[in-house]
């Protein structure tokens, strides 16, 4: 899940707009489906320590 930065609203990765790309950097950012602000993406090391704590049901 990703929390806005400007909002916010949280929402999954997925449901996000992803970056236009139009740069030609590979920055990844997520657009808020609500307010459309670019937030950065959600880093792997965070990712993978939430789905360690999910298997382990210490998640909300």
């Amino acid at each position: 899940m990703i929390r806005c930065g400007f909002c916010g609203h949280e929402f999954p990765e997925e449901e996000g707009i992803r970056g236009c790309g139009r740069c030609g950097k590979t920055c990844r950012s997520v657009r808020c489906p609500k307010c459309f602000y670019e937030n950065p993406p959600e880093p792997k090391v965070l990712k993978a320590l939430k789905g360690i704590l999910k298997k382990d049901g210490k998640t909300r």
